[in-house]
């Protein structure tokens, strides 16, 4: 007897084991889908193992093995390294196996019964010849002849009404085959670039390792890395391999498409959240059918099927975007390294400001370093940082400064582009009762909502949920409302109203929901449709315009305030990387910093440029602390909509805990509420990680196993704590 066993689509832990079916009769693959019973439904499953057994063998398992229904692939969709990579997953993120096999394959291909169906596209496939065909349908009948295969759509109108009948006389037929995206020759349009010196250098470090290897490209904003990773890519397709250029947001996709697709000329596959599911199929088929060499995408594109890669480019490698938010919580610069060794590829890591995790492994020589110091026009921007605390005394605009508003008419005037960067997306972020000072919260979450002027509507950023501005304070009944904050809607209203002539882009989750939202912006600010480009973080990083040369930061601290123990690297970050937008061509740059507190180290960091001097300082923080790089974090939430399951489940956990050493237990604190859960958190910190991941898996067990009511999701290394 013939049997299989399937892991089934259900991603939960007390299923996160293999079932057996019988499989005799089927021609059946480790790695393909397969549709089995399940209980009193049929759901998806995923072979893991095929093997024969005997009649006794039969007999020991003690239960009656139901046969499975169907096969649905022809051939495996997990190959051995992805297998071994899911293995991996699991134990490293404690995550349930088929989580980790799901969140590798595109939506119309994870084992699951709600899995989309393939688009299927008609063609007419020539067959023969015959006898007494009109001149029409001989014409037609020959043209399909030379090509063997033609789109129905186009056949028909072309030939309609001879083709029809050269279909019915047994001519032709008509097939249906799967829909797939477009692969077009592009005619080169760049030629490689003179290298400078320190460009020479880089390359020259990382080319010398001919096996794999992670290399921490640090870099300078404007230091001329990607011409870099051109290069490495060149040396990379001409042995005949694959590369992958990550980037960790969907706004900077197209900029790097667009340089690769005019150094290569070659088709790409592209791969992000913004693509449609039929879409994303198809990127991935291209790169299955060895169609492209090259992939670029974010977080999600690093499971590609590759089979001889190459290279790994990781962009802004510092950025919390490639860490995901859901189970499992894996990291790409994890996926990459793991990647990079199966495939004996090298793996490159660059920012202009590293997380403080990956340069300290650099220094450690765990990671090799690559250094980049000075910008490709040897010219980094002038700083200048405004005390909004002084200027507010001088009765100055509290929003922008005299500094800020001089700055950018001068630019306009020159006929030059500016970019205003203001973290927080909205009209304002608070509403406030002005007799009670009530703030209209989310009835899910424990946040404030965001007023949104354009929709004319309050919004949680957290949840989603929407409703009108009520007419009345549900506290104490009054109509009058004080909006408090400033969002990039607000900005917008604002500076238009300063600069009436000037025409200006918004750049935010609000104004990129829509398909190709993010390439139509930045291509339409390229083209100097816009005078302005403003919004979030989402301009900060990435974006090269030569003739921006000033960059304005509005609340430069805003993100010190939060309790985080990242709060100033985010700062240092943020600022560092808004700053490298300015003075990118031939034209002098300046970035003007507006904060209350300029004397902070990350922002005179940033002002400076000195990521050394701003490295140093937080970790010596982070070291009397206790905090990563020094130790390891895993976070433990346990969360219900009833706030005494929540409760019963964190003392269990608790009284578990307290029974261990080697590590130091945080907590329990209570989070704000999100989509009407109660949250509590326990931190586990320590310098044995594999300690740690044992410890939240026995806690996981044990949590299973007494059926507590409230769900608990681990991450075993969060990047941000609330």
């Amino acid at each position: 007897m013939k049997i299989a066993h399937v892991f089934v689509e259900h991603p939960i832990y007390h299923l996160d084991h293999t079932f057996t079916y019988a499989c005799d009769g089927f021609d059946l693959q480790r790695g393909v889908r397969v549709e089995v019973p399940f209980g009193r439904t049929h759901i998806i499953g995923f072979v893991s193992e095929v093997k024969e057994i005997s009649e006794e063998e039969k007999k020991s398992y003690g239960f009656e093995i139901k046969s499975i229904d169907s096969v649905i692939d022809e051939e495996p969709l997990i190959n051995e390294e992805l297998f071994t990579l899911a293995d991996w997953m699991a134990d490293t993120y404690v995550a349930p196996k088929i989580s980790c096999i799901q969140c590798m394959l595109p939506a119309k291909l994870k084992p699951k019964s709600t899995h989309g169906t393939i688009k299927m596209e008609a063609f007419v496939q020539y067959v023969k010849d015959i006898n007494n065909l009109t001149i029409k349908q001989k014409t037609a009948l020959e043209d399909l002849k030379a090509v063997k295969l033609m789109p129905r759509a186009a056949f028909y109108q072309k030939y309609k009404t001879p083709g029809k009948k050269l279909i019915a006389l047994g001519c032709a037929k008509i097939i249906e085959k799967e829909a797939s995206a477009f692969v077009n020759e592009i005619q080169v349009q760049e030629s490689e670039f003179t290298l400078s010196t320190q460009q020479i250098q880089a390359l020259h470090e990382i080319r010398k390792s001919k096996h794999h290897e992670v290399f921490l490209l640090h870099g300078a904003t404007g230091s001329g890395k990607t011409e870099v990773f051109l290069q490495l890519a060149s040396d990379t397709i001409k042995q005949g391999k694959q590369v992958v250029f990550l980037v960790p947001e969907i706004s900077l996709t197209p900029l790097m498409v667009n340089r690769v697709k005019r150094r290569f000329g070659n088709a790409l596959a592209i791969y992000h959240s913004g693509l449609n599911a039929q879409e994303k199929y198809e990127q991935y088929q291209l790169v299955k059918h060895h169609k492209v060499q090259i992939v670029v995408g974010t977080r999600s594109a690093v499971f590609m099927p590759f089979d001889d890669l190459g290279l790994i480019i990781m962009d802004e490698e510092h950025d919390t975007s490639y860490k995901q938010d859901r189970m499992p919580r894996y990291h790409s610069r994890d996926i990459a390294i793991e990647r990079g060794k199966y495939h004996d590829a090298k793996v490159v890591l660059a920012s202009a400001t590293p997380c403080l995790e990956s340069y300290a492994r650099a220094l450690k020589k765990v990671y090799h370093l690559v250094e980049m110091p000075q910008r490709i026009n040897e010219s980094f921007p002038e700083v200048k940082l405004v005390e909004m605390r002084q200027a507010i005394k001088n009765g100055e605009d509290a929003t922008l400064s005299n500094t800020m508003l001089d700055a950018i008419y001068e630019r306009l005037q020159r006929k030059e582009q500016v970019i205003l960067l203001l973290n927080r997306r909205g009209y304002t972020p608070i509403l406030r009762c002005i007799s009670c000072g009530h703030v209209i919260q989310c009835p899910h979450c424990d946040v404030a909502m965001s007023y949104h002027k354009q929709d004319k509507q309050l919004k949680c950023h957290t949840c989603g949920y929407q409703m009108p501005v009520p007419t009345h304070c549900p506290s104490c009944g009054s109509s009058t409302w004080r909006y408090l904050g400033m969002g990039t809607q607000k900005l917008e209203e604002l500076v238009q109203v300063k600069f009436p002539q000037a025409k200006i882009l918004r750049m935010d989750a609000d104004t990129t929901g829509k398909k190709n939202a993010h390439e139509d912006i930045l291509q339409a600010f390229a083209n100097h449709e816009a005078d302005i480009l403003l919004g979030t973080q989402m301009i900060a990083k990435g974006l090269d315009f030569e003739d921006v040369t000033l960059v304005g930061i509005v609340n430069g601290d805003a993100m010190l305030a939060r309790s985080d123990y990242r709060s100033a690297e985010l700062t240092y970050d943020l600022l560092e990387q808004a700053s490298g937008r300015s003075g990118r061509g031939d034209k002098r740059g300046e970035v003007i910093i507006q904060a209350y507190d300029i004397h902070h180290y990350a922002i005179l960091a940033a002002a400076n440029h000195q990521y050394q001097y701003f490295f140093q300082r937080e970790m010596k923080y982070r070291h009397m602390a206790n905090y990563p790089p020094y130790t390891y974090l895993v976070s433990m939430v346990f969360q219900h909509k009833q706030e005494a399951a929540v409760s019963q489940s964190v003392s269990y956990a608790m009284e578990y805990l307290m029974k261990k050493e080697g590590f130091k237990v945080l907590g329990p604190a209570g989070l704000h509420k999100i989509k009407d859960e109660e949250r509590t958190r326990i931190l586990l910190k320590g310098k044995d990680q594999r300690q740690l991941s044992r410890m939240v898996k026995d806690v996981y067990d044990r949590h299973i196993a007494s059926k507590q009511k409230a769900r608990l999701e681990i991450d075993l290394a969060p990047i941000i704590l609330e």
